[in-house]
């Protein structure tokens, strides 16, 4: 008997979007993934975290294979289970780079950059185009969304002035620049904020975190699952 699967089989780690298309999507892990957890969970203990802050906690430690990251991380439970039901719910995922876009491969996002208004209004006001794409995109998703930042302080900034303003109310915000120039007292305010989100405290970050803190809300299943 032929062990082919079929052309329609979903390969080894991608995920497999819920009929409806939200709802936590489905992934079968590589062995070499489920033995990197395995090798990750050997050297953090992270028994004492709830469910949704150990997997952001593990998927992102594993997106940069060092193990430091976790003490970086500022996490609240409270506001991960809430971003988590607004993104199975269907909620707007808008995120700050085309790069981080093509690395969420189980849901649809929102590349703010990609608005060609971005640019005459970054001319117009002297602002940058993520701080300007990011203001339009606040006006275009003022309730509900969730917003992931990896790269740009800018966009983070922006950001939290529409929200401070009262034009935006997000279900969480992901915010996780990386940088020497403003990341960290962005990632601060943020903190400061009161706002749902998760960041992390220093200049560390970027779009691989980003997205594997994405990727484990979406793919939460089971907490002892290597995927979680």
């Amino acid at each position: 008997m032929s062990s082919t699967p079929p052309d329609d089989a979903p390969l080894p780690g991608a995920p497999s979007p819920a009929p409806s298309g939200v709802g936590a999507p489905r992934r079968t892990p590589h062995p070499i993934e489920v033995e990197s957890y395995r090798i990750l969970r050997s050297r953090l203990d992270l028994d004492g975290l709830p469910p949704l802050s150990r997997a952001v906690t593990e998927r992102t430690v594993h997106s940069v294979a060092d193990v430091s990251f976790a003490k970086t991380l500022v996490l609240d439970e409270d506001a991960l289970v809430a971003g988590r039901a607004a993104l199975l719910a269907g909620a707007p995922l808008i995120v700050d780079t085309r790069m981080a876009a093509a690395g969420i491969t189980a849901r649809e996002t929102i590349v703010p950059l990609a608005d060609p208004r971005a640019a005459e209004r970054a001319r117009e006001t002297g602002s940058t185009r993520s701080d300007a794409a990011f203001r339009l995109a606040a006006a275009d998703h003022p309730d509900g969304a969730v917003w992931a930042i990896g790269n740009a302080p800018t966009a983070l900034f922006a950001l939290l002035e529409e929200i401070a303003a009262g034009r935006v109310r997000p279900a969480l915000v992901i915010g996780l620049p990386v940088g020497f120039v403003g990341a960290a007292d962005s990632k601060a305010a943020l903190a400061a904020s009161g706002v749902a989100c998760l960041t992390n405290r220093g200049e560390r970050g970027g779009t691989p975190v980003t997205v594997a803190a994405v990727h484990a809300l979406l793919f939460h299943r089971d907490p002892e699952a290597p995927t979680a």
